[in-house]
This record gives C-alpha cells, structure tokens and sequence, in this order.
C-alpha cells in the first residue's frame, strides 16, 4: 500500500478537515463503542487526502454519508471499487479498507460491540465478515426508521440523541446476558472467552469457540489479534505525542508490552491489519491527512 508521504500532510486554503471521536453515554459504553464524524466540506484538498484508511476491526458499524459520495477502493490487498450506500453497515474486518471521496464529503459513523448488536437485532455477525452492504439488507425496518432519522438530524449532537434515544431500551433489555463496559478490545475478548466458558452446557474447546464465533462473528484467535494490534497502536501513538518527526520508537519493548512474541511478530500483525509496517503506520498518522480515523482513536 503505497503513500504519497513526500508531498507531506499540508492542506491548501481553505476550510480545515474536521474529524472528531464522541463517546457514548455510560449506560451505552458496553454496546456502544464510539461515534465517529468526518467533514471535508470547504477543505482544498488533493485527491489522495480524499482517501480514508481504516484498520482491521472486530466492530460492526453504520455509515451515514450525509453530502458527497464514498467508494471502498481497496480490501486488504484486493483492489475494488463498490460505491458506498448513504446509509451502509459493516461487520467486522480481518482486513484494512480504504475508502475514497471524489470531492467534498460529510459522514457519521455508528462503532457497535458486536455482541451488542447481535443481541438487540438478532444479527447472525458471521455472515458479514469484511461486508459493506445497504442498511436494509441487515437490519429491521424499526432500525432503519432511526437511522432515516439520523440522515434528517440537524447537527452531531442530535444524531447522537437520535441514536441514543433509539438504541436505550433495547440494549437496557438486553445488556444482562451481553458483557460488561469495556475499555479495549483485549478485555472484552478475554471477557467472551470466559462466559463463553462458563455458560451452557457443553465446556469443551470446540464450543466454547462456536459461541464465541456466534456472538462476535470472528473465532478467538483472530479477536485476540485484533485486541493486540489496538493495545500496541494505543501505546505507539502515546510513546510518540511529542510529534517529533524522528522520534524513535522501542518496537521491542511496545511488542513485549502488547503481548507479542517478539519484534516481528509486531511487524507482521500491524502489517496485517494495516497494511502497513509500524514505522510506516506511524509516519502515516502524523503526516497523512486520509489517516484521520487513526489520530482521533481512543
């Protein structure tokens, strides 16, 4: 995945980007993980600063593509160019995707556990796995109704209310047999093992996974990659604040306080889930305009 690192990160005149992470509410912060905002309207920009890199996640999402158009044009290595619905949801991704905008866009992204999901909406997860597809062929007419509500809200703030509004009782029906509040992936991956463990019948390795699979979408052993490569970029962009252009990194130390192997092992998975080496994932955070989701993750 090649990136235009040598014509830097400047923004022409003109309206600056505007891209913003909001938290949810405590009674949702174990369905909801985040809300995501991205504005480019009345920003200069150059073609490749229109592009959006996202990582691999175990999440499941809803987009909604307020003004403008987007593209997915690229799935892990796979070249692609599927225009993205005005209202589209995801499942979780074993893979990075990139999306382009041709001009001026304003998006709202919806992050959702997707246990949560699955117990609210009765979503099988599995069958999508690195899908991005029409919220209507996912999700129920009473959801859809919400997120036509979103399209027609005024500002963030009350497409947060709208969702908030509509997501609260299902999930206060719900939470008790979906996992506690998480703060990262690595917990609540550890946390699914466990009740899966510890629930039903049968205790074997075989179920136990099964259930996992049922409720996330994605065997064990590729939500505790995940969890590791969020655990490490957390650290990697805390160890490098200072924004220094030349800081160097410990890759040994982040890989063995990341629960790595080794060194390579760190290379090979932010590889995988980025498309990207860490050096080259770090350069790209602080100079790249289209890695905007990566700077404003928490």
């Amino acid at each position: 995945m090649s990136l235009p690192h040598d014509q830097g990160n400047q923004v022409a005149t003109g309206t600056l980007p505007h891209s913003a992470l909001i938290a949810p509410r405590l009674s949702l912060s174990s369905c909801v993980r985040a809300y995501l905002t991205r504005s480019t309207l009345g920003a200069n920009l150059r073609p490749d600063q229109r592009n959006n890199y996202f990582p691999a996640s175990p999440l499941c999402g809803i987009t909604w593509v307020l003004q403008g158009e987007a593209q997915l044009i690229r799935r892990g290595n796979e070249w692609v160019s599927e225009p993205v619905p005005t209202v589209s949801f995801a499942g979780p991704h074993t893979v990075p995707v990139v999306h382009a905008n041709p001009g001026p866009v304003q998006a709202f992204m919806l992050a959702l556990m997707p246990q949560a999901l699955r117990a609210m909406a009765g979503v099988n997860i599995a069958c999508h796995v690195n899908r991005i597809v029409p919220i209507s062929s996912v999700l129920d007419a009473s959801w859809q109704a919400m997120a036509g509500a979103v399209l027609g809200a005024s500002d963030d703030a009350a497409r947060v209310q709208v969702i908030e509004a509509f997501l609260e009782p299902r999930w206060r029906a719900v939470r008790q047999t979906a996992l506690p509040r998480t703060d990262r992936y690595r917990y609540w991956v550890e946390g699914l093992a466990l009740q899966a463990a510890s629930s039903g019948i049968g205790k074997s390795l075989r179920q136990m996974e099964r259930r996992i699979k049922q409720k996330a979408g994605l065997p064990l052993r590729e939500l505790r990659s995940l969890a590791r490569a969020e655990e490490s970029f957390l650290n990697t962009r805390t160890n490098a604040a200072s924004g220094a252009r030349n800081y160097q990194l410990n890759w040994a130390t982040l890989a063995a306080d990341g629960g790595f192997a080794d060194q390579s092992h760190l290379c090979r998975e932010t590889r995988r889930m980025s498309g990207l080496s860490p050096n080259e994932l770090k350069k790209a955070i602080q100079e790249d305009e289209s890695f905007w989701a990566y700077r404003i993750w928490s």
